[in-house]
């Protein structure tokens, strides 16, 4: 069967499951919408975690990005898993104690603010705008290249079915879609790599084949890519360091303690019906997710060295272009993969020199789609890894997007515009606010500013700088109160921000972030996507500075913070 049909085959299949999920999984009060009525299984709540977590920049970004950065792309795996781990510690266990809705909910009694709350909803609407274009831009060009509908055709159906099964089911039906959705994505992008890891090491666990020898030789594969990599004048794969030390440590840090303050993630823990579920769905999403994480690293290996070895095969004897293979000119019509043949001599020259470099743009976001079809692999592959990268997208899209919904609705209109609404009002509102978030979604997808894991990174920068400091000091400290929460998460946010404009805006950093450029206006060496960590230490120092030269928080707030720390039944057993 050809690659079109089997493509329609499993991405309509699929859409068809998560139609059928949001048709059975109907939201019939807020908290259902809000939070599935808070009875998910841990186990279930860890996959829907997992895919929730696990988005386009996952899925499609992250190989791609280790596959031309090499050691450097390491932050992403080091800082998007470390910064789960903390989420799962730090943050969820004692949210889910405390059992509200949302996360500016929290901050707003943490912080007897309403004000509070308002500057929590503003940040958590900046950061997950931020982090949708990617989502939307992602639907969008596995769309274009596997459907071959237009760009703009494919976001608008993508579009559709994130409305139908996030406006009807909410949260409830979100969790259980992204429940498929893991299945589809984590088989999606594991069967590739094993297929892959069998043909060049005879190991069919990629995580084994990426530190074994290649078939039919004594040379390790991460030699050879070396070997291959050097000879065409790029640094060496396993050594080559993201722009400085100090950088790499700074981006790692702004990707941790990002992911640990993304809301559309922390609301996953208020789905389930008790505390020590929050902590066991959290255990069971990291084992989720590191079934993709530990593949990563090795389908990016690989994947460099099946591009190379297909394209410049023998080093100094280059491709004829009209020779060119079959993926080649399937991506070219997507415009992520062009040629410019700069001295006429016909052929495809791929170097380090910019002078001889003739493939002038091979798009990082190609890579893991691109990866099945240049290895040869069967259609059905080629057609699951399809459905795979729309499933990752549209399941962040789907929390990121309750996540902003949830905000205007539960958070503005409710908590602060119009209390007295009623719960069929409430349910009402929030379903406006998701149809709005996603009109809002899609636009930003038909006119995005560029599309790379950069700009992800960016929403993890803003995170970082404003909502998790605000919970961390909200739960671990009694005297940060509302003046400076309000003026550390401004502040925090304000600074990252005007940061990132400075440096040219978010054009700027999607297009040159990882490319190895270094202003010699950057504080520090730092770039703009890793310097959430710096805007998160001021947006500290801020709120600590500003809470120790006014009021401390009132009696009654210091003992819900008191509250929500000690597990239940500590209290109780000591006073005995």
């Amino acid at each position: 069967m050809d690659l079109k049909t089997l493509t329609y085959i499993f991405v309509g299949g699929t859409f068809a499951v998560y139609i059928g999920i949001a048709i059975w999984a109907r939201a019939g009060s807020t908290k259902d919408f809000y939070i599935a009525g808070g009875g998910i299984h841990p186990i279930a709540n860890g996959m829907a975690t997992a895919a929730d977590w696990m988005s386009a920049a996952s899925f499609i970004s992250m190989a791609g990005l280790i596959a031309f950065m090499g050691y450097g792309g390491s932050v992403f795996l080091m800082g998007w898993t470390g910064g789960f781990v903390l989420l799962a510690m730090l943050l969820a266990p004692y949210l889910r104690k405390y059992g509200k809705f949302t996360v500016p909910e929290f901050i707003g009694d943490r912080y007897y603010s309403k004000t509070a709350r308002a500057v929590a909803v503003v940040c958590l609407i900046i950061c997950s705008v931020t982090y949708v274009i990617g989502q939307m831009k992602g639907i969008g060009v596995a769309f274009s290249r596997f459907l071959e509908v237009e760009y703009d055709t494919g976001l608008l159906i993508g579009m559709c079915i994130v409305f139908f099964y996030s406006v009807l089911g909410g949260m409830k039906g979100i969790t259980y879609t992204q429940i498929a959705q893991f299945c589809v994505l984590i088989l999606a992008y594991t069967i590739p790599a094993i297929f892959i890891s069998l043909n060049l090491t005879g190991n069919p666990l990629p995580q084994l084949g990426l530190g074994s020898t290649m078939t039919g030789s004594e040379t390790y594969l991460l030699d050879r890519l070396d070997q291959v990599v050097t000879e065409l004048g790029f640094d060496q794969y396993t050594t080559s360091v993201r722009l400085s030390g100090l950088n790499m440590f700074a981006y790692t840090m702004s990707l941790m303690i990002g992911t640990a303050g993304l809301p559309h993630v922390i609301i996953r823990f208020f789905t389930v019906p008790t505390v020590k579920d929050a902590r066991r769905s959290a255990g069971w999403a990291l084992v989720f997710i590191s079934i993709l994480y530990t593949t990563a690293p090795a389908v990016a290996a690989m994947a460099r060295l099946n591009l190379i070895n297909t394209i410049e095969p023998v080093a100094g004897e280059h491709l004829v272009y009209e020779e060119r293979p079959q993926w080649f000119k399937n991506w070219e019509t997507t415009g992520l993969l062009k040629h410019e043949d700069k001295n006429g001599d016909g052929r495809i020259q791929y170097s380090a020199d910019k002078s001889v470099n003739e493939m002038v743009k091979i798009d990082n976001d190609i890579m893991v789609l691109a990866n099945p079809e240049i290895a040869k692999l069967p259609n059905w592959v080629i057609a699951l890894v399809a459905a795979g990268g729309l499933a990752a997208a549209l399941s962040t899209a789907a929390g990121l997007l309750l996540a902003i919904a949830s905000a205007i609705s539960h958070d503005l209109i409710k908590g602060m515009i119009k209390p007295d609404i009623s719960e069929k009002q409430e349910l009402r509102a929030s379903r406006i606010a998701m149809a709005a978030a996603i009109a809002g979604a899609g636009y930003l997808g038909f006119n995005p500013p560029d599309f790379a894991a950069g700009t992800v990174a960016l929403a993890f920068g803003l995170a970082a700088s404003s909502i998790f400091p605000a919970l961390m000091m909200g739960i671990f400290s009694k005297r940060v109160n509302r003046e400076g929460a309000i003026a550390g998460m401004i502040a925090g946010i304000g600074i990252t921000l005007f940061y990132v404009f400075q440096h040219k805006g978010i054009m700027f950093i999607a297009s040159t972030a990882f490319l190895g450029d270094m202003s010699p206006n950057w504080f520090l060496g730092i770039e703009p996507n890793a310097f959430g960590v710096v805007g998160a230490i001021v947006n500290f120092s801020v709120a600590m500075l500003v809470s120790r030269v006014t009021a401390a928080p009132p009696a009654e707030v210091q003992e819900l913070v008191e509250h929500i720390r000690i597990p239940v039944g500590v209290t109780a057993a000591h006073d005995h």
